[in-house]
């Protein structure tokens, strides 16, 4: 195990996550009652039975399964260190998600890998939580195996984070598009998905039926700029009820 057990982590159970997981165990975190562990994808399935198998852990429940991108994961959309009083011109075009990828991000967040699946346990038998993480070995194509065997709920769920994130769960009874058309093309909760997308639909009265084509009337910018701007009102209210606790007038 790479990390310490923090004081904040319950003691007991986290020393018998400890013991019992010794060398796959990653890391282990603590916050209040909140547990998360994380595990390498080739201990992901086994770990996962322990925990539901175990007569001192008894995570009977699976409560969610999410996928992450840790693509641009610590960087700002923004650029707030040179600014100026117009408005729009304070949406700049920084280092923000789909601005480069992976293999060129920034080194100042140390994170393995790209995409990372994340289940949140619930135990009935012991009333207690924990949270397990693997990150995917490959950036290219991120695979991990399917829960499914070990908590049947996790389907649905896997299915949804192959259609948004493209992870692909081996084992997987169905695999499949869940939310997105069938002729939806890419992946929409990657960060470097477009935020218009990769092909629009329409009606083609000639063809007499819904046909896709590449997107081609919008260009990528950055949704809303970041501005503050003066507003009369903000000065009415100070002459009326004066300043707002904590606040000093400029």
């Amino acid at each position: 195990m790479n990390d310490t057990t923090p004081e904040s982590a319950p003691a007991p159970f986290a020393r018998r996550l400890e013991a019992v997981l010794g060398q796959k165990l990653v890391r282990l975190a603590g916050a209040g009652s909140e547990t998360t562990i994380e595990v390498l994808p080739e201990n992901w399935l086994a770990v996962a039975r322990l925990l539901r198998d175990d007569a001192e852990f008894r995570f009977e429940q699976l409560i969610d399964l999410c996928g992450v991108d840790y693509l641009s994961w610590g960087q700002g959309e923004w650029d707030t260190e040179d600014v100026t009083s117009e408005g729009f011109s304070r949406g700049v075009e920084g280092s923000g998600p789909g601005r480069f990828a992976w293999a060129n991000r920034p080194r100042h967040v140390d994170i393995p890998h790209r995409f990372a699946v994340v289940v949140h346990l619930l135990s009935i038998t012991h009333n207690r939580r924990l949270r397990l993480r693997a990150h995917c070995a490959d950036d290219e194509l991120p695979v991990l195996p399917s829960l499914v065997e070990v908590w049947p709920v996790a389907n649905w769920f896997e299915r949804e984070a192959f259609d948004l994130y493209g992870i692909v769960f081996e084992g997987h009874p169905d695999l499949r598009r869940i939310l997105t058309d069938y002729g939806f093309v890419g992946h929409p909760f990657r960060k470097d998905f477009p935020l218009i997308g990769n092909v629009e639909v329409r009606y083609d009265p000639d063809k007499r039926r819904v046909v896709y084509e590449p997107v081609t009337s919008v260009e990528p910018r950055v949704l809303v700029p970041r501005t503050i701007r003066d507003d009369s009102r903000y000065e009415q209210a100070w002459a009326e009820n004066g300043p707002a606790s904590g606040e000093t007038r400029k």
